[in-house]
């Protein structure tokens, strides 16, 4: 996971950031700014100045923010002179809006704000649809409005084109002053207060944002526009209030929460997409009602709120359907104020001495938290002049009476604060003599059910007073005497700063805890000195059992050959019809020959008619063991050649997780130890992902590529490696990538094992914490109907009213679980609004009939509509993987290259696409760095789905809209090219894949049809036109030596129906470019699983997918070869014996 930052203002008015992998505090330096307070989200952080001026600061990142500016120039035909700007009365303006209804002359579109640049001039769009237009960009129509085609007809009356211009945000990591450019008269009165939410209200990828301020007079503000290409909005507008608010909170999600002066709480409700704004007010009574309500806060599903007495209080019942809550309950201490931060975390400023503490123990089963810790950090500045307060902590293990508090109980030692994890005994012990330990455990939270009445809770609890009682902070931190103590805080800000559960905090610890001599001791040994050191000893131990066992050697063995067998039950998916469940008995023979081989064979014993039968598997013809995506089985599948050709794999399923994972790690290794495949795969190793999000490599055969007589692809061998992702990539130096399904870009560390899951042997160096979030989905179908409209009420041939995308598998939303047992909710369900062909204002997607062609309005011929429902779930799992942030990605593409080859660059060539559709080029990647340094952008006019680079540096890419673009004078010089090429499409096909090699460039559109670029040459890299290859292909993928890997949609097995398959195309020849047949692979029977299952491949080379049964079964979605590349979606590559291959799925 990677870092974040949260965000604090001191009472001197400076801003510090403390990272969550960080122990110190860093001062933001800026034009001498001092803040009144700050809100943070991911990405900016919006600040109220102490010249109640607002500003905000957008972190520095390697993609630019764009904003596209666009007019359009119209032009109506005369008889006398041609199409000229000589309009009708009733047209448009001859320069306008796409609407034409603004006037918007090129002149006259100035930049909103001096935080703002121009990228270029104005030039015109020749890209019409993915087509390019004739020359001038023009487009015709019989009249306007009307449908614009890109030729030129008899009747073409009007015609328009498209001018563009970009600007380019250049505040970024610096205070930047919003601008006002409302009407002076209704500008609003100085800020007192502000807050920053809603990203979460949408899942589009443009960062919405609200913004919401309180003024001086009590009036409530928003903030327009907000959003990642918008950072500054565009203008502030009044909201409504039923009295004078003093402070407000926003939450990510759609909670709105205000305290008024009297001390009573304001909710807002109907916030939703389509009125971020919300519709109405509730008021909320305080807790007590001789203290009102002084601060709140609120988070997902939570809210914290401080009275006038410094009680902090929590609210039960918090949620998105009841906004308001249920009942008060009281905590343990006083604050001066508290801040929700992401996944529901909180941050509080303690009243007594400004210290800033952590609530530990919030999790989604307990949002409330165990207790109040504190944040031992100092600030660099603070270190240079006086010494960090770690100094300090450190001096009090020594000299306590000179730094404790006046406190009769002594805290704990400076050794105890240190430890990562609260002691909770100490953390709870009261000062008062009378309270004990036993009387308040630490299993208990602390919580106080609110009580009406003149008496405070402190008289019956008297431990809840103060925090300084509570010994929960390090000696040395009980009420400082002064600020060089601690930093003293004024305001806190969490938004931008995610702590998960496993999440391992440096905050808590005191860095200078130990003596200088200690220290000067560990500063003094080098990582390079004790790296010597240990080998050293490992070589003086090698040398001496070489020597213990050189008496021994002349000794005959004592076992020469040995036999071991592992029995259990399991179930067998059988063979024939009716196709069930059936219980057996297994054994698993291992034997080790003469020579130290070992081999072993897998029986399955089962039960037909009273008579009982077998099954024998030898593990050496194994090519793939392979976890199958299940609700509701264990489940896993063996693949043999024969089983592969038949598509019909052995599928098994144990009774718990915990069987499932001894035997896969058991099977995983006796496979690996008969084929003496151990350890890292080399560098020309094979990668593949399969659906459900494993990882796979397949060690290259020098016949795999032969000539004469090639290796089957059907017997490449697959085993498992560790980690969770949706997309691989490698190349032949040993430089591999991965995406997640929630776009984490994560790179290959070198490891082997991980995966918890599955029970897989490997060394612990390398693994780390992997995880992942993905949706799941579900459609409502109603028809329409002459009296009552649209209902759920279908007609006898309909769908399910409740179904899956097909509509053949009823999915309603309490059925409807995580794709594997795995997996857990961590959301509720939601309307998805980016389905493809747009929705309405409430998710709603129309269509003569099921299933058809969907759109997002309706039509008097539509009948039927659908909307998708959205719910995430997460796998946390452990893998040798490390994440590059922070920018999300859906596509990557390494230059495949043979190793060794000469004129080898030390740097390697890395092409990515963004979520939001930005082209970007990663520097510094090498074998030794992987991850490389930075991020390029390249720019681009429109959003891209897919990119590969061929072994020669050429750079393909396809736009979302299905159009191909060339990169032109892309070199190792030259990382990110000069431009970009529009490459006529095939005729009536949106394209959606392309993959490059050394000189063959193959495209794949939304049909399933492949195409091949003719006339590509090092001259002319464009090339001249597409000719069609093959159709029912669901990804490609093109080795540097120009072979071909493909997905196929389905292929006919002498036992049922494969979906998603790998297939290997044959008779690739320099003559002969786009090969002869297809060698079919890996693939699963849609009928051994139910019809529900297939094989899906993302990858630069061919990748198995594990069989699958319901919605999301194991089948492999993504393959990657070290020599090949992969554009979006999953092309990989592989290379064998100084060839590369390499295999796609969708």
């Amino acid at each position: 996971m990677p870092s974040s930052a949260l965000w604090a203002v001191d009472l001197f008015g400076r801003v510090c950031t403390l990272s969550t992998a960080a122990q110190h505090w860093e001062l933001c330096r800026d034009a001498q700014l001092e803040f009144k307070r700050v809100s943070a989200s991911a990405q900016c952080c919006w600040g109220i100045a102490c010249d109640n001026r607002v500003y905000v600061r957008v972190d520095a990142g390697d993609v630019p923010i764009r904003r596209r500016e666009e007019a359009y120039e119209n032009q109506r035909w005369n008889p006398v002179g041609g199409f000229c700007e000589t309009l009708l009365p009733s047209d448009r303006w001859p320069w306008s809006d796409v609407s034409g209804l603004q006037h918007r002359p090129l002149d006259g579109v100035a930049l909103p704000s001096p935080h703002w640049e121009w990228e270029s001039d104005w030039y015109v769009d020749e890209n019409f649809g993915g087509e390019p237009t004739e020359k001038g960009g023009w487009t015709y129509a019989i009249d306007f409005p009307a449908a614009y085609t890109r030729d030129k007809k008899w009747n073409s009356c009007v015609r328009r084109r498209r001018w563009i211009r970009y600007r380019r945000y250049k505040s970024r990591d610096t205070w930047a002053q919003i601008p006002s450019q409302d009407d002076p008269k209704q500008l609003p009165d100085p800020f007192n207060d502000l807050s920053v939410g809603g990203w979460e209200i949408t899942d589009e990828p443009v960062g919405h944002l609200s913004v919401w301020a309180v003024s001086l007079q009590g009036k409530v503000w928003y903030r327009e526009d907000v959003s990642h290409p918008n950072p500054e909005g565009s203008s502030w507008s009044l909201v409504d209030t039923p009295g004078e608010v003093v402070q407000i909170s926003c939450g990510p999600h759609d909670l709105l929460w205000a305290t008024l002066w009297e001390g009573q709480a304001l909710v807002r409700e109907g916030i939703s997409r389509n009125n971020p704004k919300g519709s109405s007010w509730s008021i909320v009574e305080p807790p007590t009602s001789e203290n009102g309500i002084m601060h709140v806060s609120v988070g997902v599903s939570v809210l914290w709120a401080v009275t006038k007495d410094r009680k902090v209080w929590f609210r039960r019942g918090v949620n998105s359907h009841n906004p308001c809550g249920t009942s008060w309950i009281e905590m343990v201490g006083e604050m001066m104020m508290v801040d929700v931060g992401l996944n529901d975390q909180v941050w509080g400023i303690s009243w007594a001495d400004r210290a800033l503490y952590f609530r530990q123990g919030v999790t989604q089963s307990e949002l409330s938290g165990k207790t109040w810790k504190a944040i031992v950090a100092s600030r660099e500045c603070d270190r240079s002049h006086s010494g960090s307060s770690s100094s300090l902590l450190s001096a009090g293990c020594f000299f306590g009476d000179e730094v404790r508090g006046s406190g009769e109980s002594c805290g704990p030692s400076d050794s105890e604060a240190e430890r990562p994890g609260p002691d909770p005994e100490r953390e709870l012990q009261a000062t008062s003599p009378a309270s004990t330990p036993a009387e308040l455990p630490w299993t208990n939270i602390d919580l106080k059910e609110p009580k009406r009445g003149p008496s405070h809770a402190a008289a019956s609890f008297p431990e809840a007073s103060d925090l300084s009682s509570l010994g929960l902070l390090p000696l040395g931190m009980e009420e400082p005497d002064g600020a060089e103590c601690h930093p003293l805080w004024a305001w806190v800000s969490g938004g931008g700063c995610a702590v998960e559960a496993h999440t391992v905090l440096k905050w808590f610890t005191a860095q200078s805890g130990l003596s200088p001599s200690v220290q000067t001791l560990s500063l003094s040994i080098t990582p390079a000195q004790t790296a010597a050191w240990r080998k050293q000893i490992f070589q003086q131990l090698t040398e001496r059992t070489k020597r213990e066992l050189e008496n021994f050697r002349h000794y005959e063995q004592a076992v020469e050959q040995s036999v071991w067998v592992k029995t259990g039950a399991l179930q067998w998916w059988c063979d024939w019809k009716p196709h069930r469940w059936v219980d057996v008995r297994v054994a698993l023979e291992r034997f080790t020959g003469q020579d130290g081989a070992r081999d072993s064979i897998l029986f399955v014993y089962y039960v037909v008619h009273e008579e009982k039968k077998y099954i024998h598997v030898f593990l050496n013809e194994v090519t793939a063991l392979v976890p199958v995506l299940n609700e509701a089985k264990h489940s896993f599948a063996l693949y043999t050649p024969e089983r592969t050709r038949q598509r019909w794999p052995v599928r098994l399923a144990a009774a718990t997780e915990q069987d499932m994972s001894d035997w896969l790690a058991l099977l995983n290794l006796s496979c690996c130890e008969s084929r003496r495949v151990h350890g890292r795969p080399s560098p020309q190793a094979i990668w593949s992902v399969t659906c459900k999000g494993d990882v796979f490599v397949s060690e290259p055969s020098p016949d795999l590529e032969a000539p004469e007589r090639p290796l089957p692809c059907d017997q490449m061998f697959w085993r498992q490696m560790g980690g969770h992702l949706r997309v691989v990539e490698a190349n032949s130096r040993g430089v591999v990538w991965g995406i997640g399904y929630d776009h984490t870009a994560w790179v290959y560390t070198g490891g082997y094992g991980g995966s918890s899951s599955q029970g897989l042997a490997g060394g612990p160096s390398g693994i780390y914490t992997q995880s992942d979030v993905k949706c799941v989905c579900i459609y409502e179908n109603q028809r329409w109907n002459p009296v009552t409209g649209y209902t759920s009420r279908g007609l006898p041939t309909d769908r399910y009213m409740w179904s899956d995308a097909t509509g053949l598998q009823e999915c309603t939303k309490a059925s409807t679980k995580p794709p594997s047992l795995q997996w857990t909710w961590v959301s509720d369900w939601f309307v998805d609004f980016s389905v493809p062909g747009g929705a309405d204002q409430e998710g709603w997607q129309y269509a003569s009939d099921f299933p058809a062609s969907y759109h997002g309005y309706k039509t008097m011929k539509d009948f039927v509509r659908r909307r998708c429902w959205a719910r995430k779930c997460k796998l946390v799992t452990s893998g040798p993987w490390l994440e590059v942030a922070p920018i999300a990605l859906t596509d990557v593409s390494i230059i495949p290259e043979a190793p060794g080859a000469p004129g080898s660059e030390p740097s390697i060539a890395l092409w990515a696409i963004s979520d939001k559709g930005d082209v970007l080029c990663r520097l510094g990647v090498s074998e030794l760095n992987p991850a490389g340094s930075s991020w390029l952008h390249v720019g681009t006019d429109q959003p891209f789905a897919s990119v590969s680079i061929g072994a020669c540096y050429q750079v393909w890419a396809v736009a979302r809209d299905g159009s191909a673009f060339y990169r032109g004078s892309v070199s190792p010089s030259k990382p990110a090219g000069d431009c970009w090429y529009l490459i006529p499409s095939p005729p009536k096909q949106r394209l959606k894949q392309v993959s490059v090699g050394h000189t063959a460039v193959f495209a794949l559109d939304e049909n399933g049809n492949m195409w091949y670029r003719q006339g590509v040459t090092p001259s002319y890299p464009q090339g001249s036109g597409w000719e069609h290859v093959s159709n029912n292909v669901r990804r490609v993928s093109v080795g540097p030596l120009d072979q071909v890997w493909v997905i196929a949609d389905k292929v006919q097995g002498s036992h049922g129906l494969s979906r998603g398959t790998v297939c290997h195309r044959t008779g690739v020849q320099p003559l002969e470019p786009k090969g002869l047949g297809w060698d079919y692979g890996i693939g699963v029977s849609g009928a051994a699983l139910g019809g529900l299952s297939q094989w899906d491949l993302e990858a630069r080379g061919a990748v198995p997918r594990g069989p699958r049964e319901g919605p999301g079964g194991a089948v492999p979605s993504c393959l990657s070869v070290p020599c090949c590349q992969v554009p979006r979606g999953g092309h990989y590559g592989f290379f064998y014996g100084g060839y590369l291959c390499s295999a796609v799925t969708r």
